[in-house]
């Protein structure tokens, strides 16, 4: 097993693994600009590789880049499948060799990721892993549905937050996280218990719920999700700790033990950790910042139009238990129970779409301007 660590290792090894493919390169991508490996997909299909892609149906902002992408390969001779729309999105990121070898990434195969973010991968040639992937990709190519067959293959929403889970549990001395967004209740509850039992547990990254929770905002750009456990154990993938990217999309991982890379990720984490700054707010430019004043006015808003919901309730409660039943629901306990679950999900969905906005608008920045380098050499 190898580890790829961004920004610095680029996109070599990505490439010499198409250049050194002799039957088969099987490729999901969700976002992609980098001609390089294009090129070298092209010339593999010149050398009679077979080429697979599996492209995404859609992601945020870059859909027509997407359908340009597709008639690029086609006509490159590359046999292309489009995702299913079944689940929220695909967001996956690996590659195929020969079937003999497996690319597992955490980050995207586009300039922003790669050049300018902490993110990860891995190459196994682990017989049942590659074997797994192999599985996953036919199934998500043929758009059938995907069993897990090796529980250390993490593979959202199959079986992503019970491995996950029980990876968190398990930790005896310490938990050292890269995490873009951390809001699942039951993932954070499992921290901060483990947290509690005196395990040392450290989150790079955001943390969107109230915890005491020791979290540092990394001070570059993160696209990682790595966990390291226990000195001698860890899991990169491409799903956060929070309910749609464990529950409701296609995200892939793998929990593996390597001594040497395991040790490289956590000399990486001691050194991101020390020049992070402090940052348990919630990512919109602080608590009093003027993000997160537009996103406390939205949700104050929406919830204060909401319709009284206690007559539903009511109504709702009758037809499963008969018209005759005594009900006795405190009206504005309920009322205000549901104003407060709205403004906590529309905060969310709003941060998430925020953040996702200014990361397009970052990335779409860098690509022109790489785009101009390039055109300078």
């Amino acid at each position: 097993m190898r580890l790829l660590m961004q920004p610095g290792d680029s996109t070599t090894q990505l490439v010499k693994g198409i250049d050194c493919a002799k039957k088969s390169v099987e490729i999901a991508i969700f976002r992609f600009d980098r001609r390089e490996i294009e090129n070298a997909l092209r010339n593999a299909v010149n050398r009679g590789v077979f080429v697979h892609a599996l492209i995404a149906r859609t992601n945020r902002g870059g859909v027509e880049n997407l359908r340009r992408l597709e008639m690029r390969l086609l006509e490159a001779g590359v046999t292309v499948a489009r995702t299913s729309d079944d689940l929220v999105r695909y967001h996956g990121k690996l590659m195929i060799v020969d079937r003999r070898t497996l690319y597992l990434l955490a980050f995207n195969f586009n300039y922003q990721d790669i050049e300018h973010s902490r993110s990860f991968g891995v190459i196994t040639g682990h017989r049942k892993i590659v074997q797994e992937a192999v599985k996953l990709f036919e199934a998500d190519t043929k758009r059938q549905p995907y069993i897990s067959g090796l529980p250390t293959f993490i593979v959202s929403p199959v079986n992503a937050r019970k491995q996950l889970a029980s990876f968190i549990k398990a930790a005896k001395k310490q938990l050292l996280i890269y995490d873009l967004k951390i809001s699942d209740r039951v993932m954070t509850r499992l921290l901060e218990e483990r947290a509690k039992a005196g395990v040392d547990v450290r989150i790079i990254g955001r943390i969107t719920r109230p915890s005491k929770l020791n979290g540092r905002k990394f001070s570059g750009r993160l696209h990682t999700r790595t966990i390291l456990r226990d000195g001698h154990q860890a899991f990169i993938g491409s799903q956060s700790l929070r309910p749609v990217e464990l529950d409701a999309r296609r995200e892939v991982g793998i929990i593996f033990r390597d001594p040497k890379i395991v040790g490289r990720l956590i000399k990486t984490f001691e050194e991101d950790w020390v020049s992070a700054a402090d940052s348990k707010g919630d990512g919109t430019g602080g608590k009093d910042g003027p993000v997160a004043k537009a996103v406390k006015k939205v949700a104050k808003a929406i919830a204060k139009d909401l319709p009284a919901v206690t007559p539903v309730l009511e109504q709702a409660v009758k037809e499963v238990v008969g018209d005759k039943a005594k009900i006795d629901l405190d009206a504005e306990k309920i009322e205000e129970t549901v104003k407060d679950a709205v403004k906590e999900a529309v905060k969310d969905a709003v941060n998430e779409t925020v953040k996702d906005i200014v990361s397009e608008a970052v990335e779409q920045k860098e690509t022109k301007q790489q785009k101009g380098t390039d055109k300078q050499g």
